[in-house]
């Protein structure tokens, strides 16, 4: 496949969900449950794992990664049924809508709507009144940071989520220095991709409006944020990111974990590495101490 900065959205979408380019094709679980609630555009399609046993001990909010244009919930069925395995937790993973049709603020609009449904009677019923953990990865975890502020800051919600997982999130979209000094290396990630996915998402937008703390929230006040566990690798142009995000968090006031990954690029928890697994059990193990789950 050629770079995803030379075609239109809708042919690496259509690539990557036959399984042509970078990441492994995807398998589609049976058992995965879909389901729709209302969103502030129409539908939101919602993809639902329940633990295979021991019962549902709450809930996860998974966000995709995917630079807000590509990716969909149904591309990482088995990663989500495993962490459903690992930790009890029901796994919700949002279809949120993608740019460039649908640019900011659209799918942090849906992954906001699809918070306050879990934090609802209808989807604590679904979290069998277990504590709930958001995250995601990329532009996931963005996506994540995001929903937390505005549950804070537009619904006076703060302590709904008491777990986050955080995998190499874009945090600041006028760019960190490892996003500007990254170069064209294209290690899933060069800079003139990192530019045209925000470009896609922020058309219009200059460097000084990217840095609106609702975009960039590298530049949000963080108080009163959950416990949160960052991962990256040290091959990824957002490796400051993390770093920085990681840093401002805890002197924010909550606890915060980082797992830096030597040699791994960007987007690695969907390649067959072998720090994959080990990288998965960290954070599998995170959420279980901090909501105290039950293995």
């Amino acid at each position: 496949m050629p770079a995803v900065d030379t075609v239109p959205p809708e042919e690496t979408r259509r690539a990557r969900r036959e399984g042509r380019g970078i990441f492994p094709a995807p398998v589609f679980l049976p058992e995965a449950q879909t389901r729709e609630i209302d969103g502030p555009a129409g539908a939101i399609r919602l993809r639902v794992f329940i633990p295979p046993k021991g019962g549902v001990q709450g809930a996860f909010l998974h966000l995709h990664g995917g630079g807000w244009t590509l990716g969909d919930n149904d591309m990482q069925d088995p990663r989500l049924m495993h962490l459903a395995a690992e930790t009890g937790l029901a796994v919700v993973s949002v279809g949120y809508r993608l740019a460039p049709e649908h640019p900011y603020p659209a799918g942090p609009d849906d992954c906001e709507a699809a918070a306050l449904w879990l934090l609802s009677a209808e989807g604590r019923e679904l979290a069998g009144d277990g504590p709930l953990a958001i995250g995601g990865d990329s532009a996931g975890a963005h996506l994540a940071v995001l929903t937390l502020l505005r549950l804070r800051d537009r619904h006076l919600i703060s302590g709904g989520f008491a777990a986050a997982v955080l995998q190499y999130g874009a945090y600041d979209l006028s760019m960190t220095p490892s996003q500007r000094l990254w170069g064209e290396r294209n290690l899933v990630l060069s800079g003139s991709i990192l530019r045209w996915f925000a470009d896609q998402f922020l058309p219009g937008y200059d460097r000084e409006q990217r840095r609106d703390p609702d975009i960039s929230p590298l530049f949000a006040d963080l108080r009163e944020m959950p416990p949160a566990i960052f991962t990256i690798g040290t091959e990824d142009a957002l490796l400051d990111d993390t770093l920085f995000m990681e840093a401002r968090w805890r002197m924010a006031g909550a606890p915060t974990e980082i797992q830096v990954w030597q040699e791994a690029p960007h987007g690695f928890i969907g390649l067959p590495m072998s720090i994959t697994e080990p990288a998965l059990s960290a954070e599998h193990e995170f959420l279980r101490r901090t909501l105290g789950l039950q293995r």
